[in-house]
């Protein structure tokens, strides 16, 4: 019998988005003693400078960004209480569109098979019972969170196992009431938004899987504060403690990959395998 924690191993391809859609899971399940691995294909050199300042500015320094991320994604991995990190430091190809996208060592322009290698590799040494990635659409067109989705999935073919595989997925019902407090801030006008414009979020009745992460909700809110230089999550951040903690109590995901046989819908990223 193998004697072995089960593992938790999260593809993600920024700093700070290992917080934003597993860090409650990543936080609930090393608090009941699994190991969890995050592993990150970029180095997050698209982010804003410290200045404030974003790439094509004058003052943007990739290289600088790069240094002060990979602390910033050290810093959240440890209040995550994560046991294993892994970068694999493909360069970030900035928003899709983005002349960065094409440039030499971007993550969107490198191939599939190559990256994929690489992470079967981490896949093989660490052995995750579960792995969780993004949807095919990368949650919201990224180029490299597409590109994580593709490289994750062409990784798990190459191996044998892990008994079940997730996507990250938000429901269509919290991107509705993220919308309309974005709207309250002032940060979005809904008449922006194209008509022919996709809905944002997953359905909510095709979610398999919702996690209470609610008790963890404070080492969520630090870890994504612990990666200060970028302002994407300066709203959810200004939120204070109480409104992010109720935002952010339950992380979603659709399981697309499983031998365990567990029944849906699961409340457990774990279920059948405990």
């Amino acid at each position: 019998m193998n004697n072995r924690p089960l593992t938790l191993m999260t593809v993600h391809a920024h700093p700070d988005d290992e917080v934003t859609s597993t860090g409650g899971v990543l936080a609930r399940y090393a608090a009941e003693g699994m190991t969890t691995v995050v592993v990150t294909c970029t180095d997050g050199r698209c982010g804003d400078g410290v200045d404030g300042s974003k790439p094509g500015d004058d003052k943007h320094d990739p290289e600088a960004v790069v240094a002060v991320r990979r602390g910033e994604l050290k810093a959240s991995c440890e209040i995550l209480k994560v046991t294993h990190l892994e970068t694999l430091g493909y360069h970030d190809s900035g928003m899709m569109g983005w002349p960065s996208n094409a440039a030499p060592k971007a993550f969107w322009a490198t191939p599939v098979d190559e990256a994929a290698a690489r992470l079967a590799e981490l896949i093989r040494r660490y052995q995750p019972d579960v792995v969780v990635t993004y949807d095919d659409n990368g949650g919201y067109g990224h180029p490299d969170h597409i590109q994580a989705h593709r490289v994750t999935m062409a990784a798990v073919a190459l191996v044998d196992g892990p008994p079940k595989v997730y996507w990250s997925v938000t429901p269509r019902s919290v991107m509705n009431d993220l919308a309309v407090r974005l709207e309250a801030a002032g940060l979005f006008d809904p008449d922006e938004v194209p008509a022919d414009a996709p809905p944002m979020g997953w359905p909510d009745e095709e979610i398999t899987t919702r996690v209470d992460t609610g008790a963890h909700a404070d080492q969520k809110f630090d870890a994504l504060s612990a990666h200060a230089s970028q302002s994407d999550g300066a709203f959810f951040i200004g939120l204070g403690r109480d409104t992010f903690g109720e935002m952010m109590r339950t992380e979603s995901f659709l399981r697309v990959q499983d031998s365990t046989g567990a029944p849906l819908p699961e409340d457990d990223l774990f279920a059948g395998l405990r």
